[in-house]
């Protein structure tokens, strides 16, 4: 399979295979290839060359249509992508019988719908509001809606791009497990993951591109860590060790603070939290308890119907964004392509959008368009930020890089306060390793950090303390010990 888009190669002349009753892992670096494969496999991309084979069940073969969605659906092929394709609009189950049924039926067969997804909710464990609109779900919900979407058709062959970015390990664990029973009846399964300890638990064979061409295979029972690192980098990488920070003054504190929910999810009740320049304070939870509310608090995109909140000593009763901003707070939002870039602005310009008063970036209401471009040149190669070029659109960009522009964005500004809301999710494990480094570097100089992260692997490598966000409301810990921080995820109480 080959695909270009100008003059780059995001495919190059890749061979790939899955058998029957197989979980085959798909891994690379951020920009590798690797979703750009998946999108000409479910008909999204017209490849320019190469072409998609599929058997069914008696053994016969078909060549599926280049850049035909439905081919591939008719082949039951499903794919839950790695960003959302959900309608806002539409409750949960209307998004799931979308193109599930004959458009000029005359019955819909609701109930019947019903019970097939509360059976598949139950073997799968993953849960969601049946008749709730899918805009006014978390990040996680919706994800969960993506997976039953894809196997309410029955598929055959289902591929997974980063699933569990938004689910607890319990979650995942369960997941893992009902899929698993799923391939062993049969199932094929594609599985594009960043977490390599999911990797060698669930799949049966990895394939690993670099640069948009496949480096290798192995047999997952014959890899290790250390082994496929190196097939996707070239070289061997350490994960930078925890140092405890070195607390100091405070930078946020949070008295009795009640809000709303953001998007009508789950608010916050009651809150006290002190952030301290020197740490980095993580918040782990469960998707949808009130983290959405919290980072729009911190941000300044919600305003608290009570208690106080202060920056750095400084009263904020009504935050706003542009106050939070010249606060000295630095925000890596969750959802970084509707609240972390402009997606149809280019690279340079979302690089500068939140300090177009700098006089490096205008001058008497005019871009410094030679300034703006170097200083972009400089953070892309300091970030490594891959794509098309500075001038290109941000929408080009892959998840993986559009999360390094904002951190680039975020990181250089040397913040007082840096809200980091799942980082490093959709990075690969080098991307990820090098955004553990600057959080560090960050929290050393003196920035107070809040990590908000439904990765618990990620909390307990980089979090000075550990807060769980359940209802609303935050209950600090001092053990790190998965099962038991698990517990509280779920809503159990630890003394």
């Amino acid at each position: 399979m080959t695909k270009r888009f100008g003059s780059v190669v995001a495919s190059d002349v890749i061979d790939l295979d899955l058998q029957h009753g197989e979980v085959l892992a798909l891994l690379g670096e951020n920009g590798a290839g690797k979703t750009t494969l998946m999108n000409m496999l479910f008909g999204q991309y017209t490849p320019d060359a190469g072409t998609v084979h599929v058997w069914d069940d008696a053994g016969n073969e078909t060549i599926l249509p280049a850049g035909q969605p439905q081919a591939a659906i008719d082949a039951r092929i499903g794919m839950v992508h790695q960003h959302f394709t959900l309608a806002e609009n539409l409750s949960v189950l209307d998004n799931i019988l979308l193109g599930a049924e004959p458009l000029f039926s005359l019955v819909r067969h609701r109930r019947d719908a019903r019970e097939k997804l509360t059976r598949l909710m139950d073997d799968s464990g993953l849960i969601a509001p049946l008749d709730t609109r899918v805009g006014d779900l978390t990040v996680g919900e919706r994800q969960r809606v993506e997976i039953l979407k894809a196997l309410y058709r029955d598929v055959r062959i289902l591929v997974l791009d980063e699933p569990t970015a938004v689910l607890t390990p319990q979650e995942a664990d369960t997941m893992f497990a009902s899929m698993r029973a799923m391939v062993d009846r049969g199932l094929s399964v594609i599985f594009i993951s960043h977490k390599l300890h999911e990797v060698q638990a669930f799949s049966d064979r990895i394939a690993v591109l670099r640069h948009g061409r496949k480096t290798g295979e192995m047999v997952t029972k014959d890899a290790n860590t250390g082994s496929i690192i190196r097939m996707m980098v070239g070289e061997d990488l350490k994960v930078p060790p925890r140092v405890a920070g070195v607390p100091k003054k405070p930078i946020l504190e949070l008295q009795d603070i009640h809000t709303s929910g953001a998007g009508g999810g789950q608010g916050l009740s009651r809150l006290n939290l002190t952030v301290r320049g020197g740490e980095i304070v993580g918040i782990a939870g469960v998707s949808g308890n009130g983290q959405s509310a919290f980072a729009g608090l911190v941000s300044g995109l919600v305003q608290p119907q009570s208690g106080a909140m202060s920056v750095s000593g400084k009263a904020m009763p009504k935050p706003n964004p542009k106050a939070m901003l010249d606060a000295g707070v630095g925000r890596i939002p969750e959802d970084r392509h509707h609240d972390g870039i402009v997606s149809a602005m280019s690279v340079a310009e979302n690089l500068v959008i939140e300090r177009l008063d700098a006089p490096d970036v205008q001058t008497r209401g005019f871009l410094r368009k030679t300034q703006i471009a170097a200083h972009a040149q400089d953070l892309t190669q300091k970030y490594d930020v891959r794509g098309p070029g500075i001038e290109a659109r941000s929408a080009l960009l892959s998840g993986g890089n559009i999360q390094k522009l904002i951190l680039a964005r975020v990181l250089e500004t040397n913040p007082d306060l840096i809200l980091a809301n799942q980082p490093t999710r959709g990075l690969d494990f080098k991307a990820a390793s090098e955004v553990s480094r600057r959080l560090f570097e960050a929290r050393d100089r003196g920035a107070g950090v809040i990590l908000i992260s439904e990765d618990l692997d990620e909390v307990l490598s980089l979090a000075d303390r550990i807060l769980v966000m359940h209802d609303g409301h935050l209950q600090e810990t001092d053990s790190r010990d998965r099962t038991v921080i698990g517990l509280m995820m779920a809503g159990g109480r630890v003394t």
